[in-house]
């Protein structure tokens, strides 16, 4: 019984995110190495009013950059950064990056690899998951 509740529950959070969220951009993987110089940036895009499923791809994303990244997140080429779309500042970097609703997304220079639909999966149940699917896309963005 208590796996079944689990499961139903799991599955409320994750229809509800996709009903809630906004489109984001559908972005394909990037896996091309970044030229010298490029910085790395990863965004949160969320909303004021958030769910705990909202909070934790904010917590693990953030834990993932700072924890697998220390050395480069010091010198600045790699930076997390949440972002608020219901703030004025948050509204116009949404826009810039064509962002509508929560989104986790990897970006450098004109490349972007768009992990909303892992970090919504995984941030509750299986956060190592997601922290290698970060590591992985941070990876793809630059040549180590």
């Amino acid at each position: 019984m208590d796996r079944f509740v689990s499961f139903l529950f799991t599955m409320i959070i994750v229809s509800s995110v996709y009903s809630c969220s906004g489109s984001s951009p559908s972005t394909p993987n990037a896996s091309s190495s970044v030229g010298t110089g490029q910085k790395i940036e990863v965004y949160y895009f969320h909303f004021t009013r958030r769910c705990m499923t909202c909070n934790n791809v904010e917590k693990v994303s953030k834990e993932a950059v700072e924890s697998q990244f220390a050395d480069q997140v010091k010198k600045g080429e790699i930076t997390f950064k949440s972002i608020n779309l219901d703030e004025k500042e948050g509204e116009a970097i949404g826009a810039k990056y064509k962002i509508e609703g929560q989104t986790l997304i990897v970006i450098s220079g004109d490349k972007s690899i768009n992990l909303t639909d892992k970090g919504f999966l995984y941030a509750n149940d299986s956060p190592q998951k997601l922290k290698a699917e970060i590591k992985k896309a941070v990876e793809g963005m630059v040549k180590w």
